[in-house]
């Protein structure tokens, strides 16, 4: 399961919107670039600053969403 822990909300932070790891990584962005087709190997290479982990994240992130289930542990 991914760690939703990565996925961070801070008013002070891309207007409070979903951000990876307080970073100014919004979620929408990151799911744009696996929308795009760029692999996972890909991203990273990118940018370093994102992890796998951070990726996997996002993506359940937008599937609790979706799926209309809680979300939880999102700091």
């Amino acid at each position: 399961m991914a760690d939703l822990s990565r996925i961070t909300l801070d008013v002070e932070v891309c207007h409070g919107k979903p951000c990876v790891r307080h970073m100014r990584w919004p979620v929408e962005v990151v799911l744009d670039l696996v929308g795009s087709g760029m692999t996972m190997d890909e991203i990273i290479a990118d940018h370093p600053e994102l992890e796998r982990e951070d990726i996997v994240a996002c993506l359940h992130y937008a599937r609790l969403l979706l799926s209309g289930e809680p979300v939880r542990h999102v700091a």
